[in-house]
Order: C-alpha cells, then sequence, then structure tokens
C-alpha cells in the first residue's frame, strides 16, 4: 500500500535510521519510476523530500477555496494564458494582494510539471524575479505571485491610454532586466534560462521596478562539470539566445516599436550608417528629454547582442556592469560604434 509506504519513510527520517532511509529512498524512486515512466531519477528524490516535508515550509500552502474566494469565483481574470495557465488578480482575507495563475491541466504528468516548476520557483529570490507567495495542489493546481500594479512593460510601453515611460524608468527596466538575467543564468545552480525575454514577461510593480516572470527549462548540467559536447553546445546556443532577446528588448525601450518589428529593428541597428538615424528612431512620446550618452550606450548594447553568427557575444554580466558605470566599456575598442559621437 503506498500511503503505508510513505508512513514507514516518514518514521526511518524521524528515527534517523540511515540503512532503512537509504533503501526508502531507492524504492521510492523506482517505485515512481516504474509508475510514472516519465519521471526522472533526480526528480524523484526532490518529489520525495517535497512530498514527506508535508510541502516547501516557507511557501504558503493555500486551499482551493481560499483561492475561489480570492479570485472572487475566478471572474477577477487579468489575461487567458496558453494551455488553461489563465491569471487571476486575487485578495485574500488576511489583505495579501497578489496574482494567481492556474497551472496547466490535472493529469499525473502535468502534476510532475508543476512540482518541477513550483520547487524551481521556490528557490529564486532576487529583486528583479517576480516572488512566489504560495501555491494550491489540490484537484486544480495554482500558483500565488506577488501582484504587479501596473501590470507588464509591454502595456506600459504600447497602450496609447497609459502614460509614457520617461527615459529614466527605461534605462533603469534595461538595468533591472539585466540583473535578474545574470542571477538566473550565473547564480543559479543548475542555471535557469528564460524562455522568452520578452516586454510580456517583464512586469513593473508599484514604483515601476522592472521583474522578470517567465516559464523555464532547467539545464541540469552545471557549467563546470560539462562532458558531453551536445550539452556545452545547447547552454552556449541558450546562452546566445538570451542575449538575442535582451538585445532586442533595448530596442523596443528606445523606439517605442512593438515586438512584431523586431526583425525591421534589428536589420536597422546592425546597418554600417545606422548611427546616422539613431536619434530618429528614438520613441516619439520621449520628445528630446533623454541622455544621448545614454541613449548611445543603449544603442552599442543592442547592437552587440543582437550582431549575427557571434560566438564571441557580449556577456550579460558585462553589461550590466557597463550600464551601472562600473566597467569604462564593452571590450569593443576596436568596433567604430564605440567612437560614435554624441
Amino acid at each position: 500500500d503506498f500511503s503505508l509506504f510513505c508512513s514507514f519513510g516518514t518514521s526511518c527520517l524521524k528515527q534517523g535510521n540511515f540503512g532503512d532511509i537509504i533503501w526508502f529512498l531507492q524504492s521510492f524512486a523506482h517505485t515512481l519510476q516504474k509508475n510514472f515512466p516519465h519521471f526522472q531519477p533526480e526528480f524523484s528524490l526532490n518529489f520525495l523530500i517535497f512530498f514527506l516535508a508535508g510541502g516547501l515550509p516557507f511557501l504558503r500552502k493555500f486551499k482551493h477555496k481560499e483561492i475561489e474566494a480570492a479570485t472572487n469565483g475566478f471572474s477577477a481574470i487579468l489575461e487567458a494564458g496558453p494551455g488553461g495557465r489563465a491569471a487571476y488578480r486575487a485578495r485574500f482575507a488576511d489583505g495579501l494582494v497578489a496574482t494567481v495563475r492556474r497551472a496547466g491541466g490535472d493529469g499525473d504528468q502535468d502534476r510532475e510539471a508543476f512540482y518541477r516548476e513550483l520547487q524551481l520557483l521556490a528557490r529564486l529570490n532576487h529583486r528583479h524575479i517576480v516572488r512566489l507567495h504560495g501555491y494550491s495542489d489540490g484537484h486544480s493546481r495554482f500558483l500565488v505571485f506577488d501582484q504587479m500594479e501596473n501590470r507588464s512593460l509591454k502595456e506600459c510601453l504600447h497602450d496609447p491610454l497609459r502614460t509614457p515611460l520617461n527615459w529614466r524608468t527605461r534605462l533603469q527596466v534595461a538595468i533591472d532586466v539585466a540583473a535578474a538575467l545574470e542571477y538566473l543564468y550565473y547564480f543559479c545552480d543548475p542555471p535557469v534560462f528564460h524562455v522568452s525575454v520578452n516586454s510580456s514577461n517583464v512586469m513593473m510593480d508599484a514604483n515601476f521596478v522592472a521583474k522578470v516572470r517567465f516559464t523555464v527549462t532547467i539545464v541540469h548540467t552545471c557549467l563546470k562539470h560539462i562532458d558531453r559536447p551536445t550539452e556545452a553546445y545547447e547552454i552556449q546556443q541558450r546562452r546566445r539566445d538570451l542575449v538575442f532577446q535582451y538585445g532586442v528588448l533595448i530596442l523596443e525601450l528606445v523606439t517605442g516599436q512593438s515586438p512584431g518589428g523586431e526583425g525591421e529593428l534589428v536589420q536597422w541597428v546592425q546597418e554600417p550608417g545606422f548611427a546616422c538615424t539613431m536619434y530618429k528612431m528614438v520613441d516619439a512620446d520621449l520628445g528630446n528629454i533623454y541622455d544621448s550618452k545614454e541613449l548611445r550606450n543603449l544603442v552599442i548594447i543592442a547592437r552587440l547582442c543582437t550582431r549575427p553568427g557571434n560566438d564571441a557575444m557580449v556577456s550579460i554580466p558585462l553589461i550590466l556592469r557597463y550600464l551601472q558605470g562600473k566597467v569604462a566599456n564593452l571590450g569593443c575598442e576596436s568596433e567604430n560604434i564605440c567612437e560614435l559621437s554624441v
């Protein structure tokens, strides 16, 4: 009986009987893989720890009825996401205001994906990552995140009914997103790769501080221990994709043009004479209220990030230090773009 099996495991952990614990871990992993063939061995152990610990103690576990009441019967829809992953505005009885996101379907494979996502999100702790408050894992599964009062960067840039973002805010968004990406790629072990860096996935809080939200894939092999060339290639390719997408985001911040035209924007910034038209490309909503040197810096970054076929692409940490004024250049002294007049 599965419940008796788990009760025995819990008893082993409490009594510190390590021989029995090892046997139990191995048997439990085998049982999970037998019943759920798509389970991976390393995740079986994580799932076991999650299960025996009664969840994640540093996350709040919500009851379904709490979620339903807080979202007014799931009527306060913020957005209709793919695969049934709708998001709702929620106000809980204790005063917590949050965003509740439905976590996919209800099958066994969806359950595995939910616990993977939950464990990953729970270990992220950064000022520029949308924070996970808690979860509900009943028949329907939900994730509860910080409420982002100013919604997405996309809405801030392209909604004609909203006050346009000023230059200082746009520059700070570029810095905030770079800080989040540096954390995900260089400080998480294993590194976490943002699937899509775009203005829809950059959220703005009440003070217009940018925070990244995302769906993710995990690279299980740490960068220090890569043995297979295919794994190294995959990581390098993901890194290039991330940097390219960040460059496109910079172009959107500067020009105010929607992502639908990103091909034309990339083509423009890669042209030899792009500097001659740089000021004409600035978002008209900004008028002339921007810093020319900071504009130059952002355009240089966008050009380097979106340069085709460049394996030695500029890194996110270097970009961040450059925007923060901690380094004087991006290592491209020989490039004419670094000699742009302002």
